[in-house]
């Protein structure tokens, strides 16, 4: 077992781990750009190293400032967190050569399940539930034939990469060469592959996931599943567990399938497996995420596991412990993500944070970085704070978060709790009535009508 754990990472996921590895007797080590000098997960780390100004490209995205950092301190442990490098095989690979080891998937499981096109090609070898789609395209004129051999309407994929990036929905023919040509390049600009492949869409589905963990001793498990339909953009804003659409069979069906996926291909570590639900309950698959999932302490709450812990003790060759475990649902958890957005127009919302007071009581979870005088800088992502609620029920989670969001306060800084109260207050949601439509669909009941003509 490694003995000092470097976290790759800042914000509330740095702080998370940072938990986990001081409750596991490690020490830790912070790095941090030069805007985030005085951010919480370098106040708790053990140590500190600056790795570079607050461009990502120059510091946490800077392979050789992270490889120096750990030498410097003698980190044996990586932890890439989420987003960054956490899924980027290559900085697995330099990891390992320099005999430091990367708390997650091996480089060779990531190509394989990273890249969309070779997880399709897994995912239907394995027997897993698929939606008609094609392998890389090579051009428009590809593009517009095997789109007329799947039917309308299809969707282009990055195959490197995901967030919205690189997709585009296509519903005419004559919409496919440009479509094509943008998705490609959009890829090419966010990921450095320009290759997309093309899929049926689906209308009004539901996002399930599933989440697994497996050890290096071929044990795998699924922990279970994630409701994650609430999106805007293809950015997730509120998530929940167990998937209230999900029948108890086809939890225990799905979640063999997951585990063998992780077994047959020598999968270790945390990994999500993520599908598509149609209207009449089929689950189809989508692609696969090789690390830690923001929305992790859903799962932690209904099952009663540390996955953050269990993934940095697989890492370092122990036995999972949650190998026949039972692993059924315990009530039910919901997750918000307070970004730093206006709640309209979601224009970002950098700046100090005046005041901050995060909400309490039975049931509640609070993952943040966040404390009065913080720093929200503009270079990264705008989540400020996760609120996790868990009781008994449905009915009782959702009344749970409301009154936790109602005693949330952060001032100085705009944020998306107006909008968060307007989805739990919603009668769809509360009746579990949604689909990734949903908050395009409230958000645009708030248009005013086009008049023109």
């Amino acid at each position: 077992m490694f003995r000092k754990v470097l976290i790759a990472n800042r914000g509330e996921i740095a702080v998370r781990i940072l938990r986990a590895c001081k409750e596991l007797g490690l020490r830790t080590v912070a790095v941090h750009s030069t805007v985030d000098e005085g951010a919480l997960h370098v106040r708790l780390a053990d140590e500190a190293v600056c790795i570079g100004p607050g461009d990502p490209k120059r510091s946490y995205l800077h392979i050789p400032a992270l490889i120096s950092a750990a030498e410097v301190t003698g980190a044996d442990a990586i932890h890439p967190g989420y987003g960054f490098l956490s899924e980027n095989a290559e900085f697995a690979e330099v990891c390992r050569r320099c005999r430091i080891t990367f708390i997650g998937p091996s480089p060779e499981a990531m190509r394989a399940w990273g890249d969309k096109v070779s997880a399709r090609e897994n995912a239907r070898a394995l027997g897993l539930p698929m939606l008609p789609g094609t392998g890389v395209l090579r051009d428009g004129d590809h593009a517009l034939a095997e789109a007329r051999a799947i039917g309308f309407p299809v969707i282009l994929k990055a195959s490197g990469g995901g967030g919205g990036r690189g997709m585009k929905i296509v519903r005419e023919p004559s919409e496919v060469p440009r479509a094509y040509d943008t998705a490609s390049a959009e890829a090419l600009a966010g990921f450095r592959n320009p290759d997309v492949y093309l899929e049926r869409y689906l209308e009004r589905p539901r996002h399930i996931e599933f989440q697994l963990l497996a050890d290096q001793h071929g044990n795998a498990v699924c922990v279970g599943e994630r409701e994650c339909s609430i999106q805007r953009r293809h950015q997730k804003v509120l998530e929940e567990a167990p998937a209230p659409s999900l029948p108890a069979s086809e939890r225990e069906r799905m979640g063999a399938l997951v585990a063998h996926a992780a077994q047959a291909t020598g999968y270790t570590s945390l990994g999500t497996l993520e599908f598509l639900m149609d209207p009449q309950g089929r689950l189809y698959f989508m692609e696969m995420n090789t690390r830690v999932q923001v929305e992790h302490p859903v799962t932690e709450l209904t099952a009663g596991v540390d996955l953050v812990a269990e993934q940095i003790l697989v890492a370092g060759g122990a036995k999972m412990g949650l190998a026949g475990r039972n692993l059924a649902p315990r009530g039910h958890a919901i997750e918000c993500r307070v970004n730093a957005e206006d709640p309209v127009t979601f224009a970002p919302s950098p700046g100090k944070i005046t005041g901050y007071l995060a909400p309490g009581g039975p049931g509640v979870r609070v993952d943040s970085a966040a404390f009065p005088g913080a720093l929200v800088p503009p270079h990264y992502d705008s989540l400020v704070a996760k609120v996790i609620v868990r009781a008994s029920t449905r009915t009782a989670a959702i009344a749970r978060m409301r009154r936790a969001l109602d005693e949330m306060v952060v001032e100085g800084i705009k944020t998306t709790l107006p909008l968060l109260r307007r989805i739990l207050d919603h009668p769809a949601f509360q009746q579990g009535e949604v689909s990734t439509s949903f908050l395009q669909e409230l958000l645009e009941g708030d248009r005013p009508p086009d008049r023109r003509g």
